[in-house]
């Protein structure tokens, strides 16, 4: 089992930043490619960004490319979102997740371990 943790969430206004983390703990950290998702009220889970388990590749949705970062510690068993210039539209809640020696991109398929989510509102 791995336990995921997300934090960081939080009330931004527009063109504002926040950034989340995710503690993992149960498992080898580094043989996990981990990816961060969204779900607004009313709307599916749609995938924002993944990483590799060395973190040498990383992926985007189109929606959040050139205004997020991810990245990962493995010594300290976390990875980060780094969200600037946020949207309203960027309102949901923010789940990490992770898949065993796979990078998953674009679909929350493949996963094997979700967080419990940490919501994030980008309002004035």
């Amino acid at each position: 089992q791995v336990q995921l943790v997300e934090s960081g969430g939080g009330l931004v206004q527009p063109g504002g930043s926040l950034r989340l983390s995710c503690a993992a703990s149960g498992r080898t950290f580094s043989d996990y490619g981990m990816g961060w998702f969204r779900q607004a009220p009313g709307k599916e889970r749609e995938f924002v960004a993944a990483i590799s388990t060395s973190g040498r590749s990383t992926n985007y949705a189109s929606s959040v490319k050139g205004r997020f970062t991810i990245s990962r510690d493995n010594a300290k068993n976390t990875v980060s979102l780094q969200m600037d210039n946020l949207e309203p539209k960027d309102t949901a809640i923010y789940f990490c997740a992770a898949a065993y020696a796979r990078f998953v991109v674009g679909t929350p398929t493949g996963y094997d371990y979700w967080g419990q989510g940490t919501q994030v509102t980008v309002s004035s």
